[in-house]
């Protein structure tokens, strides 16, 4: 009995050390790496703000706020949350239609210090759009919100398992990219799942010893028919 009450013990103390919620006292608050990602899908009708805390690095493992510390999304409150795979995070949602703009991360230590990140939030959209029908020619997409030179990721999935889907990135130039006939031959005819996205990603401008990263990105999908024969 009196093993067992030991073991018992043991198991409780190793649950609360390996506890990604808790916030161990070894960790100074200058090792505190800042993980923040923003993120915007055309078809849901929030932006994701996802905040994550980690010892040392990107990394590193996830850490827990002290009850005195506080992180705000402009002026609004993020309270945490914890998965079995993730660990402890934090994370708000803000309708998309009113989230185009710059926006402020505060995070307020148990110094009373208090690092603070802006950042800018844009959507993009198609122009004129994608017809219903493409055939196999030069495809050139017209992009508005987007300036010369931002990369865009560009993604192109048939429906057949024999052919390479096409995934690159590309840059907007003069308002537009353009996907060349020659890549197309790589996709059967018939639906085509097209997916673009824009994503920044720069380290955090006040942060600890440690540092931290700012993800911000926005993407889309169009389905198209693929239609003709290939360019030879």
């Amino acid at each position: 009995m009196r093993h067992l009450v030991v073991l018992t013990l043991l198991i409780s103390l190793i649950s609360c050390l390996d506890d990604p919620g808790r916030k161990p006292a070894d960790i100074k608050r200058d090792d505190i790496f800042f993980d923040y990602k923003v993120r915007g899908e055309e078809t849901d009708s929030d932006v994701t703000v996802y905040i994550q805390f980690r010892s040392g690095g990107p990394n590193g493992r996830e850490l827990g706020l002290a009850e005195s510390e506080k992180l705000q999304l402009d002026n609004d409150t993020m309270s945490s949350a914890s998965a079995k795979l993730t660990g402890t995070y934090y994370e708000i949602r803000k309708p998309l239609d009113q989230f185009n703009g710059r926006h402020a991360i505060v995070f307020t230590d148990e110094n009373d210090r208090q690092y603070r990140e802006d950042f800018e939030f844009h959507t993009f959209r198609l122009k004129p759009g994608i017809p219903r029908v493409v055939p196999r020619r030069d495809l050139k997409i017209g992009i508005d919100g987007l300036r010369s030179g931002d990369p865009v990721h560009v993604s192109l999935t048939d429906t057949s398992f024999m052919t390479r889907d096409i995934v690159e990135i590309d840059t907007v130039s003069n308002g537009q990219i353009s996907i060349a006939a020659e890549k197309l031959k790589n996709l059967t005819d018939g639906p085509v799942v097209l997916v673009l996205s824009h994503e920044t990603e720069k380290p955090v401008s006040h942060g600890t010893k440690a540092g931290g990263r700012i993800i911000v990105g926005f993407g889309l999908q169009r389905v198209f028919e693929l239609k003709g024969e290939p360019v030879k």
